[in-house]
């Protein structure tokens, strides 16, 4: 939540800014503080040609990952703000379950710094869905606020209920590649209402992390077999602990 200028001294003296992460006093209600910037690990390059995952040094630009190699993926691309670590993980949780909706802005200005140049007003920005129960247990879809922040800065369409999610899935986490595609079988699937809007269209598909990649996965099979023409994923952490061992 975005606020206006007139009312930011008043929020300050009521609410003095301060580093979400470790408390210390800030100038402005906008980011962290010079420490805790530095513990975030932004990718960088080289990078796979097409998953973007970071290599160490060295590795010849162009060049593809052997994940991507192995099973060349659907997407075109993705944009992650930072790496998955200590510092992003409590973002995730402040944002995420703390429901500290007021970092939308920053972390969105973080993956909006990743996103190609080529991501303009013509393209759409689609939020992977959330099951109805969950939404209402929540109050919040993390990644419709992070779409929305994102749209806007590119000043391109937001399509918040471009996909749906049929049916309530486990946590992920700790499954095998087989259990998690079973677990998303049939969960995702273009909202029938917003079909005109994605057939041609390029999407930014934006989540808050990507861990394993099988609900993106799934949301970029949905979009593409709709007929999206292309998509790219949006995420504000990514989860490669081999990348982190690297810097």
């Amino acid at each position: 939540m975005q606020v206006h200028p007139l009312l930011a001294p008043v929020v300050d003296l009521v609410f003095p800014p301060r580093c979400p992460l470790c408390g210390e006093g800030l100038a402005a209600q906008s980011g962290l503080c010079s420490v805790c910037w530095g513990d975030l690990v932004i990718p960088g390059e080289p990078a796979c040609a097409t998953c973007q995952r970071p290599f160490a040094d060295g590795i010849a630009d162009e060049s593809v990952c052997a994940v991507c190699l192995a099973a060349p993926p659907r997407h075109d691309g993705i944009a992650a703000g930072t790496l998955y670590n200590d510092a992003s993980r409590r973002l995730v949780l402040a944002y995420k379950y703390g429901r500290r909706i007021a970092l939308a802005p920053m972390l969105a200005r973080l993956i909006a710094a990743r996103l190609p140049d080529a991501v303009g007003p013509e393209w759409i920005f689609v939020p992977v869905p959330l099951h109805r129960w969950r939404l209402w247990h929540r109050g919040f879809n993390q990644s419709a606020l992070l779409a929305r922040e994102l749209a806007s800065a590119r000043q391109a369409h937001l399509l918040v209920d471009g996909m749906v999610r049929r049916k309530r899935t486990p946590t992920l986490g700790g499954l095998g590649k087989t259990a998690r595609a079973r677990a998303l079988t049939g969960a995702i699937t273009l909202n029938p209402r917003r079909s005109a809007a994605i057939k041609g269209a390029r999407i930014v598909l934006v989540d808050d992390v990507l861990t394993s990649g099988a609900t993106s996965a799934a949301c970029v099979s949905a979009l593409k077999k709709g007929g999206a023409s292309a998509v790219v994923i949006a995420c504000f952490a990514r989860v490669l602990d081999e990348a982190l061992d690297t810097k």
